[in-house]
């Protein structure tokens, strides 16, 4: 039976993060918050992801004030968040204690929705942040980072999401942060999905092949519940397919969201106008806007790509990049053929940079790949050969356990070590463990404004440290 479709906006979270580093301010977004909240958006992706690190490191904003505010503004919609698992919200591995505290605190301050990820799909890494969101009143939405290798195929995936159902998840989403499912696929993955498992289903996936809108109305018709939607102004590029089109395109169908595109056009205009504001101060490069279809050749994601480009002209050696490209597959298929995400496509990415740079495949590996081949960010989609294990590890011995394991409690050691004079809210020790390097200035600048100092840090258009 055909039933209504419901809809993820992601404009306040992952569509400006595609798109603008994840610059959009708070004070851009307030006004037009209670409009989105009489639409009647199924969810509202807001938070999680890069906005944590990109309010503290260039914005100048308590991320967990923009929550609260955003509570505030949208009573009636439900709030959505991208969590790393293990990872939180930063780069490394937390002990259990810490993620359980997070969850908690996300959800104390107006989280109703935590979309969980692992870049491997080991679901070990997903144990802690299960539970934790069990005990909490939010919906555990589990996610599955989808990508394409001989190791990934229907039956994986199902396999996988049949794991995250028994664990505990509440739905199931289709991660396609690469652009790379065709609609063909994204009908049989989730007619398989759809009769693997009893809770529904989820497509997330980005415009940047120019997919996106045939594979969703594909997944749509084979049964899936919930689609990933930007609001047109940021919408397509690397971003995700239009709100107000998919909202068009299933209106007077079994499907129909029940969207009124009046109310939709409303929200539509005030994004507009900021989009005319990023392009004019360059933060928006139309660049992004247009289709690349070498994400379907190479499956390398957008993002991806413009770092190896960095990084090879940092080396003066651009005219290496087709090389590069031909060399990630091969990194990729060594390292057990991991989904090219945050972490796991810095880390594939560099290493083919330098077996290329050097001349010699492996001659200097990166500290990263080897945690990654040692198991540190926990079992790969495929196993490593033993003998490039014993290559880029010599005599150390690989982790076998969930990597967690090897991580005491730890909760209490950065309570300890807070500085006094910084701490505002309990949620500022969480912020300082995910980001030691940073808080310290984001919260000096609070200090300082608290007090009528100017001690602003942050910046809006940031070209030099994209997040």
């Amino acid at each position: 039976m055909a039933q209504k479709v419901k809809i993820c906006e992601t404009i306040l979270r992952d569509a400006h993060q595609s798109l603008i580093a994840t610059r959009m301010r708070l004070d851009e977004m307030l006004p037009i918050l209670p409009a989105m909240d009489e639409v009647g958006f199924y969810s509202c992706e807001c938070w999680g992801g890069a906005t944590f690190d990109a309010c503290i490191r260039f914005l100048d904003e308590d991320p967990w004030e923009r929550l609260r505010v955003i509570r505030k503004n949208m009573p009636n919609t439900k709030l959505q968040m991208l969590f790393r698992g293990q990872n939180m919200l930063g780069y490394r591995h937390y002990a259990d204690d810490a993620v359980e505290y997070f969850v908690k605190k996300s959800v104390d301050n107006g989280i109703d929705i935590i979309r969980i990820f692992d870049a491997l799909n080991d679901i070990r890494n997903l144990e802690a942040s299960i539970k934790a969101t069990k005990k909490t009143s939010a919906h555990m939405q589990a996610a599955i980072s989808y990508t394409l290798s001989p190791v990934h195929n229907v039956e994986y995936f199902v396999k996988y999401a049949k794991q995250l159902e028994d664990a505990g998840a509440d739905s199931i989403c289709i991660k396609d942060m690469a652009a790379l499912i065709t609609p063909s696929v994204a009908y049989e993955l989730t007619a398989a999905l759809k009769k693997a498992v009893k809770i529904p289903v989820n497509l997330h996936t980005h415009y940047t092949s120019g997919l996106a809108s045939m594979s969703l109305l594909k997944s749509i018709e084979a049964g899936c519940d919930i689609i990933d939607t930007a609001m047109s102004p940021l919408a397509m590029g690397t971003s995700h397919a239009a709100t107000e089109s998919m909202v068009a395109a299933l209106e007077g169908t079994p499907y129909d969201t029940g969207l009124d595109l009046k109310k939709l056009d409303v929200v539509r205009a005030h994004f507009a106008k900021l989009r005319e504001k990023y392009l004019s101060e360059g933060l928006l490069n139309p660049k992004v806007m247009g289709v690349d279809a070498n994400t379907l050749v190479y499956q390398v994601p957008g993002g991806m790509l413009s770092n190896l480009v960095s990084q090879l002209k940092q080396a003066g050696k651009e005219d290496k990049f087709e090389d590069v490209l031909r060399e990630v597959p091969n990194v990729r298929k060594d390292a057990g053929y991991p989904p090219l995400v945050t972490p796991t496509s810095q880390i594939v990415g560099t290493q083919a940079v330098f077996n290329v740079i050097m001349g010699e495949r492996y001659k200097m590996v990166t500290k990263e790949f080897k945690g990654l081949v040692k198991g540190e960010y926990g079992r790969t989609p495929a196993p490593i050969d033993p003998a490039f294990r014993k290559k880029i590890l010599g005599d150390e011995e690989p982790i076998e356990c969930r990597p967690a394991d090897l991580i005491e409690p730890e909760m209490e050691k950065l309570r300890a070590g807070f500085p006094p004079e910084y701490l505002e809210q309990e949620e500022d020790i969480l912020t300082m463990a995910m980001f030691p390097q940073v808080a310290p200035k984001f919260f000096e600048s609070r200090k300082n404004k608290k007090y009528g100092v100017d001690g602003k840090h942050g910046d809006k258009a940031s070209k030099v440290h994209p997040v």
